[in-house]
């Protein structure tokens, strides 16, 4: 069993959300993350927004740090919830909005993955797709 992301692996969803993105007609970001939220790969597609960047790599940070999707923390993190305020920890590294997602073999988180260049629910289709194509791979 995989106990994190190889770099390979890694490559290979990069290429799986750009694909993904080029069909939608986006430029993205796709960031990779081990389990520890650290950087494996990171790829900036051509006219994709420079700011992409550091989001990308916040939402697979995020993913790994609580270890679930990114849009399952935008209703707790509205005002009055319990969450709220969430975002502005960890250095402002949490992203509560959708595109970031574990990427898991046997049910256990092995990497993360973040897409940011679109609107949240073209990022979390791109994401969605390369994470499909992570699990078509380990089955």
């Amino acid at each position: 069993m995989t106990e994190t992301i190889t770099l390979e692996e890694a490559r290979d969803v990069i290429e799986a959300a750009e694909e993904a993105a080029e069909e939608m007609g986006l430029a993205m970001v796709v960031t990779v993350a081990n389990p520890a939220g650290n950087l494996v790969a990171q790829h900036r597609m051509d006219g994709a927004w420079l700011a992409s960047v550091s989001i990308s790599r916040n939402k697979a940070y995020t993913a790994a740090a609580l270890q679930m999707p990114t849009h399952e923390l935008a209703d707790p993190t509205q005002p009055g919830e319990s969450l709220w305020g969430l975002q502005t920890t960890d250095e402002n590294r949490l992203v509560v909005f959708g595109g970031g997602y574990p990427l898991e073999v046997d049910g256990d988180i092995v990497g993360t993955v973040g897409v940011s260049g679109g609107e949240v629910p073209q990022d979390m289709a791109v994401a969605e797709a390369a994470v499909d194509a992570f699990q078509d791979t380990m089955e």
